[in-house]
């Protein structure tokens, strides 16, 4: 099911997708559940970003898992430029791998400390196209630092010799060696200052715009999500609760969670806090969740059929919602 449509056909399509983890309850309690994803679904158009906000341990970075292929769906499926993943041969999997590649959110982490580079840069053409020249190699290497920012003579230093910026430049780099259709950004700026913050997502913008790249931007910071996205889907406990273009999102919002996490969101504006709309508690267990919708412990609207009843994703304002009592 397509949720928000698109002028170009989706390069991804996820439709009730699903990752359940068995983990134990302790010696004498046996195993559980855990829902990390309950039958999410979206599409996502070349040149567009979705952004995939909400608190910690929605399930937002195992989306991004199960869609590179990281792990694999308990149910559900999804489409590459409309190829299933899901039951694919080794050989188609290989192939489409290449085209969804990820960039993480710590920019120390993710580099080897061992490579300069452009051996970093490197490695995914070895690797996947063994038969490319070494120069040529080299070449692709030297001209992709530049389309980051970076200078030419940086392809032969060791990531301790640059900034953290400057590493998270190279992780982008790395990403678009193979010049995928779909780049994953999980938390892609939030461990830089502000103002390299801001450099990173210009180049994001700048790129998405030469390569037709389809973003999928996890995110913390609505500030951030506000500037660089077209669509966004919120998530609660592995589950949407609303979907719509961004401009429907900030400003004619409908879920009481979207809301309380907008009022939560840092402004330039001494007189927001009157404006603050508190959620109650803390998020509910996935080990236990609660009956019908997992948001209702913590909802100052809830209906007593939210206690009972899960609610869909359906029209109304100007996005799409999980809820009862709007």
């Amino acid at each position: 099911m397509t949720l928000v449509e698109n002028s170009s056909g989706p390069v991804l399509e996820v439709e009730d997708l699903a990752r359940h983890y068995r983990v134990s309850r302790g010696m004498f309690s046996g195993e559980a559940t855990v829902k990390a994803l309950d039958g999410v679904s979206l599409s996502l158009s070349p040149g567009k970003t979705l952004a995939v906000v909400g608190e910690s341990g929605c399930g937002k970075s195992t989306l991004a898992r199960v869609i590179t292929m990281i792990e694999p769906p308990t149910s559900g499926s999804f489409r590459i430029e409309g190829e299933p993943i899901v039951g694919a041969d080794r050989q188609t999997l290989q192939r489409l791998r290449s085209h969804v590649q990820i960039v993480f959110q710590d920019p120390y982490g993710s580099l080897s400390p061992r490579q300069r580079a452009g051996s970093i840069l490197e490695e995914p053409l070895i690797l996947n196209q063994p038969e490319m020249p070494r120069e040529a190699r080299r070449q692709a290497a030297r001209d992709m630092l530049k389309r980051v920012g970076l200078r030419p003579e940086h392809y032969d230093r060791y990531p301790h010799m640059f900034s953290g910026g400057q590493r998270q430049r190279i992780s982008i780099a790395r990403a678009l060696m193979l010049r995928p259709q779909i780049l994953i950004l999980d938390e892609p700026v939030s461990a830089l200052d502000l103002s390299v913050q801001a450099q990173v997502l210009n180049i994001l913008v700048d790129l998405q715009s030469d390569f037709d790249l389809a973003y999928l931007f996890i995110s913390h910071a609505l500030s951030v999500v506000r500037h660089i996205a077209d669509d966004v889907l919120v998530m609660y406990l592995g589950r949407v609760v609303e979907y719509g273009s961004r401009d429907a999102i900030f400003n004619d919002q409908q879920h009481p969670y979207t809301r309380a996490l907008l009022s939560a969101s840092p402004v330039a504006d001494p007189t927001r806090d009157k404006q603050r709309i508190p959620i109650k508690g803390e998020p509910p267990s996935p080990i236990d969740p609660p009956a019908g919708c997992a948001f209702q412990p913590r909802c100052p609207i809830a209906l007593d059929r939210c206690r009972a009843e899960r609610p869909d994703l359906e029209k109304k304002g100007g996005t799409r919602v999980a809820c009862f009592a709007v």
